[in-house]
């Protein structure tokens, strides 16, 4: 069997460094031109220098996105841009469009080059295709089955590898060559701005009938006729990677670092898991009940097992699933005194009882019985966003640990 792989998304410096310490054994990343999350804060030369070394230095490989399908303009920057990319020190270029595919190996002839799902990869004959100009990976469309990705691994070559995704949301244009952001807000889903109009709300208008709103399913409020539910793999581990996938990849650059953190811990679990003895491998429910704390739409398996029905979407609204805040992030932790120095995220109280996560197993709960500024003075509330708080906690914790709570209505 191929080496196993959890790939996870990255928006910036930190959900890098969180990723890599929950479990990640490669991270993808933007830069700052040529992916296609223009909205996420994505990565400098400078940060990606250090993302690199970071993750290097703990055996994660690094993977960059230049993978919108360009124009003629956008070809202007990109030698020099893929000049300082190759100096960094990545281990791979997650592309889709042929034209940027031949600068690259003009460019940089030794680096290792993955072939994006906006490639449309639904076939053996197109990856082949793929695996002869030179790509290490191709990452499957989201609208194969298992038993398609079974076929296709079967049909190609030992050493070229196949990465699909497992978990994350779903665009509505399965593969992402999505024209309707275009049409809808003039900004170009492929190349980087999406404005995701399939996640609004929309009534019907009959023309001579203006300003009275039909709703196009009978509901009040509205439909949300394309707002597609969320991929979620954490009971299908042994599915996956028998079809062939391995690498096994996590949707999400422009999600939280709490989003980030619980989602490859829980399927860090589940795959070694699997590693440990996969004849026997049960899907255990704490790893769903983890991903359930996260921010999420309602779970599906997509294309894997059957086409997906008219179920697989979400009708209602487009807001997600929330039941725990994200509260604080550990920076330090004095053993001596057991008083932990905490970044807050979310509004959190003295008396509060908390959760503390970490990539271990186990999930700590405690009460905040006393809590500090930072320049010691006693407080009963954590209001600001990403104020240094210190609290008194015995438990020993470590940087990047996690606070969360429940949510409050």
């Amino acid at each position: 069997m191929k080496k196993i792989e959890l790939l996870a998304p990255a928006g910036d410096l930190e959900r890098l460094k969180v990723a890599v310490i929950y479990g990640a054994d490669a991270v993808y990343v933007g830069g700052q031109i040529f992916g296609l999350r223009s909205a996420a804060k994505n990565f400098s030369i400078e940060d990606l220098k250090e993302a690199v070394e970071f993750a290097h230095s703990r055996g994660v490989k690094v993977y960059v996105t230049a993978n919108i399908i360009p124009h003629n303009e956008d070809l202007t920057d990109l030698p020099d841009y893929l000049v300082e990319l190759g100096k960094v020190g990545i281990d791979a270029l997650i592309i889709s469009d042929p034209g940027t595919f031949s600068i690259v190996q003009e460019v940089l002839p030794d680096m290792e080059i993955h072939i994006s799902t906006q490639a449309n990869n639904t076939n053996y004959r197109t990856i082949n295709f793929w695996y002869k100009q030179g790509a290490k990976r191709v990452v499957l469309a989201r609208e194969l089955s298992l038993n398609e990705i079974k076929e296709i691994s079967e049909k190609i070559p030992e050493d070229l590898e196949l990465e699909g995704f497992i978990h994350g949301a779903m665009c509505m244009s399965y593969s992402g060559r999505c024209l309707l952001s275009n049409y809808m807000a003039n900004r170009d889903a492929n190349r980087g701005e999406c404005a995701q109009p399939c996640r609004w709300k929309y009534h019907i208008v009959e023309e001579k009938r203006p300003g009275e709103f039909m709703p196009v399913y009978e509901d009040e409020t509205g439909t949300y006729i394309m707002n597609s539910k969320d991929l979620c793999m954490i009971q299908h581990i042994p599915e996956v990677i028998e079809a062939g996938i391995n690498s096994l990849k996590i949707e999400g650059r422009m999600k939280t670092t709490y989003y980030v953190a619980t989602t490859v811990r829980a399927y860090r679990m589940a795959i070694d898991e699997y590693l440990k003895d996969p004849k026997n491998w049960r899907s255990n429910p704490q790893w769903l009940e983890e991903l359930n704390k996260a921010s999420h739409r309602d779970f599906t398996t997509g294309f894997y097992f059957q086409r997906p029905d008219e179920k697989e979407h979400i009708y209602s609204d487009q807001s997600y699933v929330r039941t725990y805040d994200f509260i604080g992030l550990v920076k330090e932790y004095d053993e001596k005194e057991k008083v932990a120095l905490i970044e807050q995220r979310n509004r959190f109280f003295k008396g509060d009882h908390i959760e503390v996560v970490g990539p271990r197993e186990e999930i700590y709960e405690r009460v905040i019985e006393e809590m500090w500024d930072i320049d010691g003075n006693q407080i009963d509330v954590a209001p600001h966003p990403q104020q240094l708080v210190k609290i008194k906690i015995d438990y020993p914790l470590k940087p990047f640990d996690l606070l969360r709570k429940i949510r409050e209505e």
